[in-house]
């Protein structure tokens, strides 16, 4: 893939807000990039696939306002978040996602991300949060914003499989053991253990296992 030819948009009207999208969601960029040039104050000026697109689009050209999804071919965008931060300060960083849990928004937001909004949420909400961040306030989707403020009562929900993988992984199998007992190929371990550790926040394997252990989960 020719990251120039995708990365670079036309050049931006300064009226406007410039808007940059690091997704790995072809079908997704696509919606998301009509939706912001079809408005009259925002305007799309870089894309990215991946983590090290982001990378180096980044290089190029500074957005107002950077849509991050989460979960990438090569990384966590949380764990990008505070290397954009601290290397591109003026940048807004609006965490896109599908992931809703808890200890996944704290995370991204621990982690300096100036809002947080799901994929399903409406249009207009996805667009109010790229304007309130490039006015310089925080924006929460109203789901993300409901969780927060009935925090006690949102408990972390894992599938039966997630479940059944966290227990083993906390009984110290292997990927290979896990696909094997599990009956899964190891690539299919490898995403639903990626997931997990977005899930709870984690960033190692230690580290899950004592978050799952205080959730109560194994």
């Amino acid at each position: 893939m020719d990251t120039k030819n995708n990365s670079h948009q036309p050049s931006p009207d300064p009226q406007l807000i410039r808007v940059a999208i690091a997704d790995d969601h072809k079908m997704v960029v696509a919606g998301l990039k009509k939706l912001i040039n079809e408005t009259s104050d925002t305007q799309v000026i870089g894309i990215a696939y991946s983590i090290a697109e982001c990378r180096d689009m980044l290089k190029d050209v500074q957005p107002d306002v950077l849509l991050l999804d989460v979960s990438m071919p090569d990384g966590n965008g949380i764990d990008l978040c505070p290397k954009i931060k601290a290397k591109y300060p003026s940048v807004k960083v609006l965490m896109l996602t599908s992931y809703g849990e808890l200890a996944t928004v704290s995370s991204a937001l621990d982690a300096g991300a100036d809002g947080y909004v799901l994929k399903n949420s409406m249009p207009e909400e996805i667009m109010e949060g790229i304007r309130q961040l490039a006015s310089g306030q925080r924006f929460l989707c109203g789901e993300v914003d409901l969780m927060l403020k009935t925090r006690d009562d949102n408990p972390m929900e894992l599938t039966r499989r997630e479940c059944n993988l966290l227990r083993l992984i906390a009984e110290g199998c292997s990927n290979a053991e896990i696909a094997e007992r599990l009956n899964l190929g190891y690539e299919t371990i490898k995403s639903y253990r990626k997931n997990l550790y977005i899930k709870l926040g984690a960033h190692s394997t230690k580290q899950l296992i004592q978050r799952a252990m205080t959730l109560r989960l194994v």
